[in-house]
């Protein structure tokens, strides 16, 4: 009966007879196995090694049915560190100033499927913030008024009056904001040290109708903003090439896709295994950027991208362009 309200039984400890009511033999032995296995290898938590940075609790647990997730936002609350110094350039911002700063760390579109919303999160990292308070887009060097931000718990949302340093504030917005911009009462702080990852496993993706490409490529920059995937347009031939960090997050684009733009894509293998982002001098960058056509592409931002098969390139790239410099992250500072 789909009306019914499951009962909750409470189990005291791993030896209670009743554990084995409910969970199968099999399940149950595994259970024990590796609750045992876990309390030998994982060290004690120690508190002050976690507010040291030295430590990361771990929190077993379930989102899908609610299952320990109280558990985890109690834990955060008990052992999570105050809000810190944060990295910024020209100077690092200090949570007890008196002006407000933020930075957006994340941002999600389309949370409301019918409105076509897109929501940058902030962390406040300085100041008391009130609703309606204009703050300066660092980057555009343009005045914001925040009118209406939004506080979330679970599917939960509500207007936020004033938040502090340490709190996350959703800033409705059309674009304006992106991952890795600094909000500020007007001084031209950037806050610095939010990396962007090259992705572990690249696919080829294309449009199920071949007459939707321009709308693929809308979809495909709206998760780039958003930091879900990375897409790199190869500068030879048309399409595109997504890079993931997890093979699953093929599927949940592929999803996301089709239930918010009505597209359905097809994702291919590709002959790339990895990417590097490239910098250097420009006369030197031009050279490479000829010679290796096949291998160049470009990411969201128009940043040069370097697409290898085998580590083989990436020796052979430093051993004949010495001027040059691949890496694996990307700075998310605009």
């Amino acid at each position: 009966d789909r009306n019914k309200v499951a009962e909750s039984i409470a189990i005291e400890g791993l030896d209670d007879p009743k554990l084995a009511e409910h969970v199968p033999a099999h399940l149950l032995e595994k259970l024990l196995e590796e609750v045992e296995m876990a309390r030998e290898l994982l060290p004690k938590l120690d508190p002050q090694a976690v507010l040291e940075g030295h430590m990361t609790p771990i929190w077993f647990g379930s989102a899908i049915n609610s299952f320990g997730v109280k558990e985890l936002m109690d834990g955060i609350g008990a052992y999570g560190p105050e809000p810190q110094v944060q990295t910024a350039q020209p100077r690092k911002i200090a949570p007890e100033e008196k002006k407000v700063t933020g930075f957006v760390f994340k941002v999600q579109a389309n949370m409301d499927p019918k409105h076509r919303d897109r929501v940058a999160f902030v962390r406040m990292a300085s100041g008391h913030f009130k609703r309606g308070m204009k703050l300066t887009h660092v980057r555009t060097k343009k005045p914001m008024a925040i009118s209406n931000p939004v506080l979330f718990l679970a599917s939960d949302r509500e207007l936020a009056e004033e938040a502090w340093a340490g709190d996350i504030i959703g800033i409705p917005n059309h674009g304006q904001l992106r991952i890795g911009d600094t909000l500020t009462e007007g001084e031209a702080l950037r806050v610095s040290g939010i990396p962007s990852f090259a992705p572990e496993l690249l696919q080829g993706v294309r449009a199920g109708d071949p007459m939707k490409a321009k709308h693929l490529e809308k979809a495909l920059m709206q998760f780039a903003e958003e930091g879900a995937a990375k897409v790199f347009k190869p500068s030879i031939g048309s399409g595109f090439i997504v890079g993931v960090v997890g093979a699953l997050q093929f599927e949940v684009l592929a999803s996301r896709i089709e239930m918010e733009y009505g597209l359905p894509v097809r994702f291919d293998n590709s002959q790339f295994t990895s990417a590097r982002w490239v910098s250097g001098d420009k006369q030197a960058l031009d050279k490479f950027t000829e010679t290796n056509k096949q291998h160049i592409a470009y990411d969201h931002d128009g940043d040069i991208v370097y697409l290898t098969r085998l580590q083989w390139d990436i020796d052979r790239v430093e051993r004949d362009y010495p001027d040059l410099k691949l890496t694996a992250t990307k700075e998310m500072m605009v």
